[in-house]
């Protein structure tokens, strides 16, 4: 089975060893994505709402690279800095997922402080 890294200026950079994404096997796996700007590197906003809208644009900009788009997403993982965050994430969620969802499993993020700004990282496995 071949596999083709993904990348596009459109989602963030990578900040260690790692991919944006991988389409294999009929699949894309993107890479968990924090509401940052692509363009800055900053995180987008200081809500839960407005960085999980970010994250999920910079899901899609990789998605779009390697041919697929969020409504063929099967499956998500998602990390919240704060757990008290849930009910702002899963709001803005529906609003990008309205109707047949994908499957999804969540945890608590633990990042350095050098990363303080960031709320939330969100990855996906797609039909490419």
């Amino acid at each position: 089975m071949a596999k083709t890294v993904v990348r596009t200026d459109r989602a963030p950079s990578s900040l260690a060893g790692y991919s944006q994404g991988i389409k294999a096997g009929g699949m894309v796996y993107v890479s968990g994505m924090a509401g940052v700007d692509p363009a800055t590197g900053k995180p987008v906003g200081a809500t839960i709402q407005e960085q999980t809208a970010q994250s999920l644009r910079n899901v899609q900009a990789v998605l779009e690279e390697a041919g697929s788009s969020l409504d063929r997403v099967v499956w998500a993982i998602w990390s919240l800095r704060d757990p008290e965050d849930f009910d702002g994430f899963n709001a803005e969620w529906s609003n990008w997922f309205p109707a047949d969802p994908p499957a999804r499993h969540g945890a608590r993020m633990p990042l350095p402080d050098r990363l303080s700004g960031l709320l939330v990282s969100i990855g996906v496995i797609a039909e490419a």
